[in-house]
């Protein structure tokens, strides 16, 4: 299905924190979701003191415990850090065959036409087999790379579910996650996590076209008075793999 006309003021992709700032340990920024839903009802964050992984799906605010556990979320919940947009499918392509991890992945890069865009992914189906992994609630200050050595790791066969996340271009990773950022959310909803690995047995992937970036900044004294010189790149690439 090829791509519908696009109007930017719609698709555009919003950021309640620069990403560095949840890499460098600063998880307490008391962001309501009341505010994060006012620009998208779909997307992916975690919660204050990272205390979980958050999936938005059609409004819902989803959170996956470090035990597993999927609970709904209010909208008073606080976030130091969401990516959320409108979601509204743009193009769709269903799989054809099984597909591992590493043909998955490449399977979407195929399906954008350009790197330097961003993109908005939901992927419905059928999975043989989904790796996820949830972090547990922290102390600020403690580095993200740190936290995520010791994650607790998911691991689930013959699985329906929901993908949902960004494709970020490359020459932004102080703001969001460079490359592909998907969680995962079980058609139960009993089930998911920040997306490790993954195989597919037939899915339907969804794509939203994203023009534009609406970037809020923290006014919290940790992040007016921390020093961002340092490239957390490294940091970061290893947190979310």
């Amino acid at each position: 299905m090829s791509p519908a006309s696009h109007d930017p003021k719609k698709n555009r992709i919003y950021l309640s924190t620069p990403i560095n700032a949840l890499v460098e340990g600063i998880y307490e920024e008391n962001i309501p979701m009341t505010e994060i839903k006012k620009h998208g009802d779909f997307g992916l964050g975690t919660f204050n003191q990272l205390d979980g992984e958050m999936v938005l799906l059609d409004g819902q605010i989803y959170r996956i415990a470090s035990d597993g556990n999927v609970s709904i979320m209010d909208e008073q919940t606080q976030t130091p850090f969401a990516c959320v947009t409108f979601y509204q499918a743009m193009s769709y392509e269903d799989s054809e065959g099984e597909l591992n991890y590493q043909e998955f992945l490449a399977w979407l890069t195929a399906l954008m036409p350009s790197p330097n865009l961003f993109y908005a992914f939901r992927i419905e189906g059928e999975f043989s087999e989904v790796k996820t992994r949830s972090v547990p609630k922290q102390e600020t200050y403690r580095p993200l790379v740190e936290v995520t050595s010791e994650q607790p790791v998911f691991n689930f066969s013959n699985v329906t579910g929901t993908l949902v996340g960004f494709f970020t271009p490359a020459f932004i990773p102080s703001l969001n996650v460079p490359g592909m950022h998907l969680h995962f959310l079980s058609e139960d909803r009993q089930r998911g996590g920040h997306l490790l690995a993954c195989s597919i047995k037939k899915v339907r992937v969804e794509i939203q076209f994203l023009y534009a970036l609406e970037l809020s900044l923290p006014h919290s004294i940790d992040y007016l008075m921390w020093d961002f010189d340092r490239d957390v790149r490294g940091d970061l690439d290893k947190a979310e793999k």
